[in-house]
């Protein structure tokens, strides 16, 4: 038996979002633990799963206040690291009024970027069902080499692979050098999610049944595309079974979209890991678990913030009998 539902590993970070305007007119930020992966896996646990993050923060206050958040909400924070010589990654994030983000990092490179995997406690690897990462950690090196080689280790032990291609322009290079990237973990990928968005940039103006069917094909067995307000569309793939279609989810105000797709994430970890045989799935078991995800995901943009967002399990069921 392993000992964490989900592992997540990569960018962890505090985001200051913008809260209103002070006296003079000037923007003022309130201080938010962020980071995709970390997002993903309080959600699996502030939902009653188990998870752990391994990751990097400089020595600094954000850094201890990172590792309080995530404990307050039960993740397991005593495989992470500091670093002494960079400071804790900073994003400042702007909202519409629709609550949609824009971002300023203060990542150049940031103290998560700086993880090597002699930092990582290997138990950690070989106790995850699934490990989660993002693409941020592709963005440069040593993490780029540590995520590559903290796959490799978990597929090895027998845990699966959860990917998510998020994108951040200001943090690559170019397009052309991040879509290769961004691609590169496809293939050691056995759950992938992306956005609508994110599926046009990585193959073009494909449908959505063409996207999924071109991301199974490199290997993964559930594919889910999120479609904002309009829920999610999947594809499942395994031993001959393969299924696919949409799923709506329920109608809310938004406030904030930070989080959404890693809240997502989180609810559907969370659910598959309720069963020994995490990816054999039926299909209606797969569209409970998406129910329950895009429920989740629909909580969390009703708040502020990415990780104060997160809902829990009562919360997600109480919206789903309405």
């Amino acid at each position: 038996m392993k000992k964490y539902d989900v592992v997540a590993f990569g960018e962890i970070l505090i985001d200051f979002i913008c809260d209103g305007k002070n006296e003079e007119g000037k923007n003022v930020y309130a201080e938010n633990t962020g980071g995709a992966p970390a997002n993903c896996v309080g959600a699996v646990c502030k939902l009653g799963g188990s998870g752990a993050f391994i990751g990097m923060t400089g020595k600094d206050s954000f850094g201890e206040n990172i590792r309080s958040d995530l404990q307050k909400i039960n993740v397991d924070t005593k495989a992470m690291r500091y670093c002494t010589s960079q400071h804790t990654t900073l994003a400042f994030v702007s909202l519409t009024e629709k609550g949609e983000r824009s971002f300023s990092f203060c990542r150049n490179p940031g103290a998560d970027t700086q993880i090597t995997f002699d930092d990582i406690d290997k138990t950690y690897l070989e106790n995850a069902r699934i490990l989660h990462v993002g693409s941020l950690s592709l963005t440069q090196e040593p993490a780029k080499t540590t995520t590559l080689q903290i796959i490799s280790s978990v597929k090895k032990a027998g845990g699966i692979i959860s990917y998510d291609p998020n994108w951040r322009e200001s943090l690559w290079a170019g397009k052309e050098n991040a879509l290769d990237e961004l691609k590169s973990i496809l293939p050691m990928a056995d759950i992938v999610k992306v956005s609508d968005e994110e599926l046009k940039l990585l193959f073009g103006n494909v449908s959505y049944k063409e996207g999924a069917e071109i991301i199974c094909n490199t290997g993964a067995k559930l594919v889910s595309i999120t479609l904002g307000s309009k829920g999610v569309y999947y594809r499942y793939s395994n031993n001959g079974d393969v299924f696919e279609g949409t799923v709506e989810c329920p109608e809310v105000k938004v406030v904030d979209t930070t989080g959404a797709g890693d809240s997502f994430n989180g609810g559907l970890l969370y659910r598959l890991t309720r069963k020994e045989d995490i990816l054999n799935l039926t299909k209606a078991e797969l569209e409970e678990n998406l129910k329950f995800a895009n429920a989740v995901a629909s909580l969390c943009v009703t708040k502020h913030g990415g990780l104060p967002a997160l809902p829990v399990y009562e919360e997600v069921e109480k919206l789903l009998k309405l």
